[in-house]
């Protein structure tokens, strides 16, 4: 929670005024009790009725700057507040964007989203009231006691017993609640990784006529954060009781106490009901304090949750080193493997092979054989547990991680647009692409005929997610944006599979006539979009089984041989 205060430092003055201005409203409560106890000692007792009105307007003056105080006092900690949020929140989503896809596939992606939403508005509120109530409580807590021992010092010992056993209670409580709180927050990632999965996948879940097993499951995830609510909810419901039991066995103390000394002539009647309200102050403030623990114990959970995301550091170390514009020419594998964090085995192993400029790579195997894991190591989403990755004749360790991608068109198994016309999302390739260059994009791409049938072209606006799109519209059009930029390095994850033979083999014969010397990795389960490349690599489990042209493999290589027969005639096999 410390940790996060670096992002207070330019509301300085807001962290003064705050509490300084609800301090100075305090101090004029402080004052009302003495100004009661003399218009009853005073003014009710000689009758004084001119006494009496000037003490009430007194009184309303005192409550005139306290309201004026408490609008300040309240601006300052809400600006500071809203302010504090939005800076963590723009420097928890640039950290983020920062860590690698390691550290991401670790944290979760619904873990992270509560922690950017959730988290963060139970930190602004404990931020707002802290400044409003943290100081303010405790001194009139304290003044109260010390303003007790002015009106009478025997009375007000029970004051020095009162609080100390309050203070027990409230800390005591706060104490067992912040574990308790942290594991709230933890049920409340799995209860949203539910609905996210469940809102995302309701067309599948529906299909499947799963919609009563998945209730069932989200209605089991949604009980155990209930249970855990309900349980540190009663351990916080329990301040309040114990507190008035406490303060109502004070007060009766001290109206017995006061009324035996005003029988005796010790004390005024004004005093005892001075005394009174000083304990009636003790009582409220207490409770707010003890609602105020209530909420900084969530938000003290809820900042250590964050913080926690800001001490995890990217696995993948970005050097100094700038690409060139003409060093991208060769990928070099050198005995790579690969393994996941926390996986028990390598997802690739000892895989070895060269690309040089202008070549086309086909890399084919089994489902979970290990394609997507070799081609995430060249624009370092990961980095190889063993081996090298070499770009330019350099490990890729040694090169600017951004300069790196600079060089590299990805174009991911999942195809992803987001909202915005279609030349906003051409525009993610290259920032300043203009209109000639998106559409000659698009034509290798095989988009340019659906996008020009589209009503506006290029100012054809796309929904979240390309909900207005067939599967193959989508899938060309995050080609066409990775080929924008005129990669050194291009790379197509499988993202051409919701596309027609027809469409497919068009496709990789533009990519193949593209004017400059792009390396092409083709990661695909058919065989017919790996067929006439340079170099096929053929995966099983991991390892590279075959490595060379559809000729060589259909001879040496059964795994290629099994993958190839399986969908063509066995007449086609030198097709």
């Amino acid at each position: 929670m410390l940790k996060l205060l670096r992002f207070m430092k330019q509301y300085k003055k807001e962290c003064i005024f705050a509490p300084f201005f609800k301090l100075l409203e305090a101090t004029f409560e402080l004052l009302v009790p003495l100004i009661v106890a003399s218009i009853v000692d005073v003014g009710i007792k000689t009758g004084d009725k001119g006494y009496i009105v000037k003490m009430c307007l007194l009184l309303v003056a005192f409550g005139a700057i306290g309201l004026i105080s408490t609008l300040l006092a309240q601006f300052y900690a809400a600006k500071a507040a809203v302010g504090f949020s939005c800076k963590v929140r723009r420097g928890l989503f640039a950290h983020i964007q920062s860590l690698s896809y390691t550290e991401i596939d670790a944290l979760g992606t619904s873990s992270l989203i509560t922690r950017m939403t959730s988290d963060l508005n139970q930190v602004q509120q404990g931020v707002n009231l802290t400044l409003r109530l943290f100081m303010r409580s405790p001194f009139i807590v304290f003044g109260a006691m010390i303003m007790a021992f002015t009106v009478d010092p025997n009375s007000a010992m029970i004051f020095v017993v009162t609080i100390p056993v309050l203070s027990v209670i409230v800390f005591g409580i706060m104490l067992i609640c912040i574990p308790i709180y942290k594991r709230v927050q933890s049920r409340l990632d799995n209860v949203l990784s539910k609905t996210r999965s469940n809102l995302t996948g309701a067309r599948v879940i529906r299909a499947f006529c799963k919609e009563e097993s998945e209730k069932a499951d989200f209605f089991a995830r949604n009980n155990e954060l209930t249970s855990v609510q309900k349980f540190v909810g009663k351990i916080s419901a329990l301040m309040n009781p114990l507190t008035y039991v406490v303060i109502n066995l004070a007060v009766i103390f001290l109206v017995w106490r006061g009324a035996m000394r005003v029988d005796t002539g010790v004390i005024t009647q004004g005093a005892v009901i001075a005394l009174y309200n000083y304990m009636s102050q003790i009582l409220i403030e207490l409770i707010k304090l003890a609602n105020l623990i209530i909420n900084i114990t969530k938000s003290v959970a809820c900042a250590n949750r964050i913080q926690s995301v800001f001490e995890i550091e990217n696995s993948v170390k970005s050097a100094n080193t700038a690409l060139s514009p003409d060093n991208a020419n060769t990928v070099e594998f050198k005995g790579v493997s690969l393994c996941y964090k926390n996986a028990a085995e390598n997802s690739v192993e000892n895989i070895s092979f060269t690309a040089s400029a202008g070549d086309t790579i086909g890399i084919i195997g089994g489902t979970g054989s290990g394609k997507t894991s070799i081609i995430n190591l060249i624009p370092r989403f990961y980095d190889a547990t063993d081996g090298i990755v070499a770009v330019g004749g350099k490990d890729v360790k040694e090169w600017n991680t951004e300069a790196l991608r600079e060089k590299i068109g990805v174009v991911p198994q999942k195809a992803v647009l987001f909202k915005g016309t279609v030349r906003e999302n051409m525009r993610w390739g290259k920032n300043d692409a203009t209109d000639a260059e998106i559409y000659a994009a698009l034509e290798i791409a095989q988009a340019k005929d659906f996008i020009d049938a589209k009503e506006g072209g290029l100012d054809y606006v796309i929904e979240q997610g390309g909900r207005n799109l067939s599967g193959g519209q989508k899938q060309r059009l995050t080609i066409a944006r990775a080929l924008v930029k005129r990669p050194d390095i291009l790379i197509l994850d499988d993202s051409a599979s919701a596309l027609d033979f027809a469409t497919d083999a068009a496709l990789r014969k533009a990519i193949k006539e593209m004017s400059g010397n792009t390396i092409v990795f083709i990661v695909s389960q058919r065989a017919s979009s790996v067929l006439h490349a340079d170099k096929i690599i053929v995966l099983d489990d991991g390892v590279a089984v075959g490595i060379g042209t559809h000729d060589d493999l259909i001879e040496n290589c059964e795994v290629y041989k099994e993958i190839y027969y399986s969908q063509f005639e066995r007449k086609g096999e030198k097709s």
